[in-house]
């Protein structure tokens, strides 16, 4: 259920945000959101049914509110089906933009080649784990590995053509590159968004990191995300507010 609906111009970018019990990290995401200081840019926050303060957090900043069953498939496709911009921009609670994102975008996408991108990445923290999977993302780009934490962007119009985000409980972000890049070119552009290494705290890095990796060969392999995202959801560690295919953070 969408609870606000602004009468303004139509925008030209529209920031989606899945949001599951987030208020330590969504304020944070909304004032460099807020940063961005472009008129033409809507928010909105998909929410899952949080039991804090998240909604009131994103309402304070000024963003829609759009509630949905839990699942980050799932919240992303039902944002992008309320957002009223021409480009579509899936952000992550706990990511951080760049002041000149709107201008990065705006410039891949003058190539009516490219039907989306991304943005890079850098971990926020200093750990040994951080360290490393600064290192470990530009080498997977290389081999044509992108996550949804690296901020997706996309024209809406390609959105719409390859069916957007599936319900998937994992690996939802890989899928629809997959499909995304059938039809025209996915860019990375150069500039990074900044992600809370807030999950690496209190957590046995190695372990959860060879999960991810066996996820992920099963995936290529593959076995239905559905049956994967049962798995993920078992491990004994905190997990995000749904499962993703990022490497843990």
């Amino acid at each position: 259920m969408d609870h606000s609906r602004n009468e303004c111009p139509e925008p030209v970018l529209s920031i989606v945000i899945p949001t599951l019990d987030e208020e330590s990290q969504l304020a944070t995401t909304l004032d460099a959101v807020g940063r961005l200081r472009d008129p033409e840019v809507e928010v909105i926050i998909v929410d899952g049914g949080s039991h804090d303060d998240t909604v009131a957090i994103a309402e304070h900043h000024g963003a829609r509110i759009v509630t949905t069953a839990r699942g980050r498939g799932a919240q992303l496709h039902a944002g992008a089906c309320t957002a009223r911009g021409r480009t579509l921009w899936f952000l992550h609670a706990d990511t951080w933009p760049p002041t000149d994102a709107v201008r990065r975008i705006a410039e891949a996408l003058a190539d009516p080649a490219v039907v989306g991108g991304n943005f890079e990445i850098l971990f926020s923290g200093n750990s040994r784990p951080d360290r490393f999977l600064n290192w470990l993302y530009p080498r997977l780009r290389w081999l044509g590995l992108s996550y949804g934490d690296s901020a997706y962007f996309m024209r809406r119009s390609a959105y719409e053509q390859i069916g957007g985000f599936r319900p998937y409980p994992i690996f939802e972000d890989l899928d629809l590159l997959r499909r995304l890049r059938r039809i025209g070119r996915f860019v990375s552009v150069p500039s990074a968004v900044v992600t809370s290494s807030r999950n690496f705290e209190g957590r046995r890095f190695t372990p959860v990191f060879a999960r991810w990796i066996v996820l992920q060969v099963l995936y290529w392999l593959g076995v239905p995300p559905g049956r994967l995202g049962r798995y993920y959801g078992r491990r004994p560690v905190p997990e995000d507010h749904a499962a993703g295919s990022s490497p843990p953070r």
